[in-house]
């Protein structure tokens, strides 16, 4: 079989994991492609995707088209002459990039496939209260994310785990995942299987401000599992309401207190270490936390500038 010369497309950190892991398992490169520039921050200053930070830092080739059935984009892909293309958190390509080199064109997607398909598989199988996630790597089709299955690897998730610690420990189940998938196709043993639907799938929507928002009328598990499946980024929020002011507070970490009580659900109770929010079968206790124009910071520490009243409340 001829030797591998392959493109790569991704754009965020978890996807640079991965190329580093190909380029120092000595596979050629010949191309990187991610998104294009985009201003970001206050400051609306142009920032590179952390893979283009990397292929710059590595003198690999790049490109960023903002359309990708741009024919002259196109001619570009061609002449770099990959046979196989590797996809890392990138976007859904159209066929006549899917379909264009000789060994076709995988991706690694961090979930089990068919569950959590979609733009936030990590973050959703944390806030489904998961025990189990792990990677899986597929050829691309027409659809997105059921193509079929090269390989599929497993990882448990503690019960402390949140989005950060639970990406970094897939980026590195993934990096061996794409190694792996690489000898196989390198070596002609691939074998896939088929994805079968069903209606107990799952998905990994795209996460927004609405479905990042903590309703404090579920259960003390619930509001946990999506406290921490949003930590660090893009976290969870809520109104916090005191003396005639609403905040929006960013909640990062927080922990659960089983405890009887007869308050109000999102009354908020205070000591001068703690912040509680009472729900319905217990309390949260947030650990830490952001509030508007500040840093993010532990209860304590808001605590030593900061005075609640009795009313103060959640929402």
């Amino acid at each position: 079989m001829e030797k591998l010369r392959i493109v790569f497309m991704g754009t965020p950190e978890f996807a640079v994991g991965i190329l580093e892991a190909i380029i120092k398992n000595n596979y050629e490169v010949v191309g990187v492609i991610t998104a294009a520039d985009k201003p970001a921050g206050r400051g609306q200053k142009i920032k590179y995707s952390a893979v283009k930070e990397y292929a710059l830092n590595h003198d690999l080739k790049l490109l960023q088209p903002t359309n990708l059935k741009d024919e002259t984009f196109l001619t570009e892909l061609k002449s770099l002459q990959a046979n196989l293309h590797v996809v890392v958190a990138f976007r859904m390509l159209p066929e006549i990039i899917w379909h264009m080199p000789k060994y076709g064109t995988f991706n690694l997607h961090a979930s089990l496939l068919p569950n959590y398909r979609g733009a936030a598989p990590i973050n959703w199988a944390l806030i489904n209260g998961e025990t189990k996630t792990g990677v899986t790597t597929f050829f691309i089709d027409e659809n997105i994310d059921t193509g079929a299955m090269i390989l599929s690897k497993e990882i448990e998730i503690a019960t402390d785990e949140n989005a950060g610690s639970l990406h970094d420990k897939l980026m590195v189940l993934g990096s061996r995942t794409v190694i792996e998938t690489l000898s196989l196709i390198e070596k002609g043993n691939v074998e896939t299987t088929l994805q079968k639907d069903n209606s107990e799938i799952k998905t990994a929507f795209k996460l927004n401000r609405e479905n990042c928002k903590v309703d404090w009328n579920k259960s003390a598990n619930e509001i946990y599992n999506l406290i921490r499946g949003l930590s660090p980024y893009p976290s969870a929020w809520c109104f916090l309401k005191d003396k005639e002011e609403e905040l929006t507070i960013k909640i990062y970490e927080a922990k659960i207190i089983a405890e009887n009580h007869s308050l109000k659900i999102g009354q908020i109770i205070t000591s001068k270490k703690e912040i509680k929010v009472a729900v319905k079968d217990g309390f949260i206790e947030i650990i830490s936390l952001q509030l508007p124009g500040k840093k993010k910071m532990k209860s304590h520490e808001l605590l030593n500038g900061v005075i609640f009243s009795e009313k103060a409340q959640v929402e």
